[in-house]
């Protein structure tokens, strides 16, 4: 996929999450769309690293550590980035992307039939230990911070 196709995908994503974004929490679409463009910069910057650098890491990989670089407290950009992005809705964000891992998960539906009900216990593991886990480490540090 070429990075122009990066692009335009990136700002279909960022286009149907404005308009979820005022949908939802009611979040003026103007208000919300310096968010959107700095999140959509991040993650091109990310894909364009992911294809420059030869080593054979994940976009995501890059699309994190940029934004974490970019964030952290005390950072000459950190309150800029997050006071704009924060007009984002996070599940405004998840929608268009939960569409299209379902688009894509249909599309290939050929593939899952043939991984049969292996694949079913396997998720139901994965679910399950990832919200013991997430109960687990919150129990904990919600004990540490005496809120329980």
């Amino acid at each position: 996929m070429t990075l122009f196709n990066n692009l335009i995908i990136l700002l279909i994503t960022g286009f149907l999450t404005l308009v979820g974004n005022f949908v939802g929490p009611k979040i003026n679409p103007i208000e919300a769309l310096p968010g959107m463009f700095i999140l959509i910069a991040i993650a091109f910057v990310g894909i364009v690293l992911a294809k420059v650098i030869p080593v054979k890491i994940p976009s995501v990989a890059y699309i994190v550590t940029i934004a974490t670089v970019l964030t952290i407290p005390g950072g000459p950009v950190a309150e800029i980035i997050s006071a704009y992005t924060a007009k984002v809705n996070f599940l405004a964000l998840c929608t268009p992307i939960l569409a299209y891992a379902g688009i894509y998960t249909g599309k290939n539906i050929d593939s899952l039939k043939k991984t049969g009900w292996k694949i079913l216990v396997l998720g139901l593991f994965v679910i399950l230990g990832t919200y013991l886990g997430s109960a687990i480490i919150a129990q904990i540090i919600l004990k540490m911070l005496g809120q329980i």
